[in-house]
């Protein structure tokens, strides 16, 4: 293998790793930061959905949870749609 094949091939693993780093990585990041949020939502937490809903979590499901929103108002939202938890 010549000096220029080998430039091109450093070259486009240089590339690949730099998107790596700069668009995977931090995804995967994210996905598991939201995936540990959702399986440690319990009732009685104050949560703000993707909508900009803020709640009280009052029921736990497989994939919903029950927010209530207003004194006796409850609504059911899918347990994905929980963007953070409020911390007191």
């Amino acid at each position: 293998m010549d000096s220029a094949a080998l430039g091109q091939v450093l070259w486009i693993a240089l590339v690949l790793g730099g998107m790596y780093l700069l668009f995977i990585r931090p995804q995967m990041k994210r996905q598991k930061e939201q995936q540990a949020l959702m399986a440690s939502l319990v009732v009685g937490d104050r949560v703000i959905t993707i909508g900009g809903i803020h709640g009280t979590i009052v029921s736990v499901e497989d994939d919903r949870i029950g927010l209530e929103i207003a004194s006796d108002v409850t609504v059911e939202v899918l347990r994905s749609a929980v963007a953070r938890k409020l911390e007191d």
